[in-house]
């Protein structure tokens, strides 16, 4: 059985989704890693987090009803440079990634694979922070 690298000392996460079932299965399965995990329910709450704290890796919906995803990771791009996002989305397409990636988006998940590979790509990601 292979065991599972603990999550890097001081890592912090952002995990931005307006479902909160969803909001909170990733935030709890970071968390069970050992991440930091901070929670936003919106764009707008996404962004005013990201404006007062210092995160490594932001884990984004990219279907909400205020800011979408894509308006986030626009703002993300110029503002926090040094963040990688991971969109996650329950309707990703090859046009969708290729547009999300075009914006910044360091890497993409179906919500339906969440649960199998989220700890992972966001252990890979964190440890570029």
């Amino acid at each position: 059985m292979q065991q599972r690298r603990p999550a890097p000392i001081g890592v912090r996460i952002l995990v931005v989704d307006d479902d909160p079932q969803v909001r909170e299965l990733i935030a709890v399965l970071l968390e069970s890693a050992g991440y930091n995990v901070s929670r936003a329910e919106s764009g707008t709450e996404a962004l005013e987090s990201l404006r007062r704290d210092r995160f490594h890796v932001m884990v984004l919906d990219l279907e909400m009803p205020d800011l979408d995803g894509f308006d986030v990771l626009k703002v993300t791009r110029t503002e926090f440079a040094h963040l990688k996002v991971l969109v996650v989305s329950g309707y990703l397409d090859g046009a969708l990634l290729k547009a999300a990636e075009c914006l910044g988006a360091a890497a993409s998940l179906n919500k339906s694979q969440a649960s199998h590979s989220l700890v992972k790509i966001v252990g890979r990601l964190a440890g570029d922070a």
